[in-house]
């Protein structure tokens, strides 16, 4: 069983930056495709960005693309977020998991694992 603790949200400006972070334990985190899901209010959960097991495949969700890098520390069984020219429409519950599939998905059912989620909110 895989828990996942994430940490970093909170309250930026818009144009600003962010930093999330996942830990992850109870399982060999080097093993697991990681992803970031969020979601807005009244909206569905959606895909922002996967990261490999290894660290060298990566994925984006269009709305992000070029804002947002994931990356991932298997020697300490962390996974990152950060986020930059924040906007507004960014603000949601962004949700670390973990996916013991072998391809990057960004299909909320491949993954196995969940964290309880953590807020993120951009003023304008």
């Amino acid at each position: 069983q895989v828990q996942l603790v994430e940490s970093g949200g909170g309250l930026a400006q818009a144009g600003g930056s962010l930093s999330l972070s996942c830990a992850a334990s109870g399982g060999t985190f080097s093993s697991y495709a990681m992803g970031w899901f969020r979601r807005a209010p009244g909206k569905e959960l959606e895909f922002v960005a996967a990261i490999s097991r290894s660290g060298i495949n990566t994925h984006y969700a269009d709305t992000v693309k070029g804002r947002v890098t994931i990356s991932r520390d298997n020697a300490k069984n962390m996974v990152h977020l950060q986020m930059n020219s924040l906007k507004p429409e960014d603000t949601a519950v962004y949700y670390c998991a973990a996916d013991v599939g072998v391809l990057v998905s960004n299909w909320r059912n491949d993954y196995d694992y969940w964290g309880q989620g953590i807020q993120v909110t951009v003023s304008s």
